[in-house]
């Protein structure tokens, strides 16, 4: 079925680049992340790609959330609607949208990916879509691109908003989810939407998929995570803290709960690395809400918190911006976080102010320790016009945001 292509797309460049090199190529383009951070307008966004490039482009578009394709519910049920509707004269693009809710979809897509006149696309909720469904089956024959909230510049264009302080605030409140562009920005207004999205999420995405027996804890679980951003946890620590507030728990569940949470997407871990020994950490992670929005909407956006939703927001940028983030270790110091992209390194200390002497001695002493020559930065809220400590940057949170 040809798709009617929504008149009010706003174009996501960054994803489109991403993806280019893959068109017409035989690999599945596989698009996962949070549920209404945007994958459907994707596919629209390549659809109409698509088209400015050939006018009559072949395109089949299958929407597991609509009743009219109620009944494709089998990897069987997937091909024989596809093989029935494909081109009989030209390549046919095939965009099928949450693809997770057909039964053993892996099957087709291996099947369909035999067909040389199929070029496919699919969108899921899962993080797990691609690493165990697709990957065992199509072993180098798939791609995946996680789709990410807003960044703070898609922020500011989908709102039609000057860089501001205001501006930014309303970001860190609020969050990147792309429909807040048709609610007045209000605390009433979008924290009951968000409200909605995270319960379709806890309980549609995690407590129903995987028959979850205690929702509750989930929950108690969520709110844990949601007041402790960026502290270190290993789910024995997790665990023990619970019991101390008389909700009792394994730890080894407190992992099977937090995977999920991850899977969903409604949190995304960072590994600790060790800068000296070069070696990952086989305990002890971070966690940062895949939206700031959500996250607040349940546990409140409260001043003594602005700390560690900036470095939630930080953490969120470097990861759209297409890098691998850790948490480094330097014997017993800390960087926040270490981003990797194609080989080169950037490390980053994240402070709120750099007002007291303390302050500024941790930040960038920390830094200072590291023995290579990669870029170092402070990152703080405070907008700072001056020079380089040795060579280590200050660069404000706003202009951080915008790079």
């Amino acid at each position: 079925m040809k798709p009617l292509i929504p008149s009010d797309l706003t174009p996501r460049l960054v994803y489109l680049k991403r993806v280019l090199p893959f068109i017409d190529k035989p690999i599945i383009k596989v698009f996962t992340g949070q549920r209404r951070v945007g994958k459907s307008y994707l596919l629209f966004q390549i659809m109409q790609y698509l088209l400015q490039q050939d006018k009559k482009a072949a395109i089949l578009y299958i929407n597991k959330e609509d009743l009219m394709f109620a009944s494709i519910k089998t990897a069987q049920n997937l091909n024989d609607y596809i093989v029935l509707h494909k081109s009989k004269s030209k390549k046919t693009y095939v965009f099928i949208d949450e693809i997770q809710e057909i039964t053993e979809f892996e099957n087709a897509l291996r099947s369909l990916l035999l067909d040389e006149t199929l070029d496919i696309y699919c969108t899921g909720i899962n993080a797990n879509l691609l690493s165990k469904d697709l990957a065992g089956k199509l072993s180098g024959r798939c791609i995946e691109t996680v789709v990410y909230s807003l960044s703070y510049k898609e922020f500011l264009k989908f709102h039609e908003l000057e860089n501001t302080n205001d501006a930014l605030e309303s970001y860190l409140k609020y969050g990147g989810l792309p429909y807040l562009k048709n609610l007045k920005l209000t605390d009433q207004i979008v924290f009951e939407y968000l409200k909605n999205i995270y319960n379709t999420i806890v309980y549609r995405d995690i407590v129903n998929r995987y028959a979850l027996r205690n929702g509750p804890f989930l929950e108690q679980l969520i709110l844990f995570l949601a007041s402790n951003i960026g502290s270190i946890f290993s789910a024995k620590k997790i665990s023990d803290f619970l019991k101390s507030q008389q909700v009792k728990m394994a730890p080894n569940q407190v992992q099977l709960y937090i995977s999920y949470l991850v899977n969903a997407f409604i949190i995304q871990p960072a590994s600790r690395y060790d800068i000296v020994g070069k070696r990952l950490f086989e305990i002890g992670e971070k966690y940062y809400f895949e939206n700031l929005g959500i996250r607040n909407c349940i546990w409140g956006y409260r001043p003594e918190d602005k700390g560690k939703i900036m470095e939630n927001a930080v953490f969120n940028h470097l990861l759209f911006k297409n890098n691998v983030v850790k948490v480094g270790v330097l014997h017993e110091a800390e960087i926040d976080f270490i981003a990797e992209n194609e080989g080169e390194k950037h490390y980053y200390q994240v402070a709120l102010s750099i007002h007291e002497t303390q302050t500024i001695e941790r930040e960038f002493g920390n830094l200072k320790k590291i023995k290579d020559n990669y870029p170092k930065t402070v990152i703080t809220y405070d907008v700072f016009k001056g020079n380089t400590m040795d060579g280590i940057q200050c660069l404000d949170l706003k202009s951080f945001l915008t790079t």
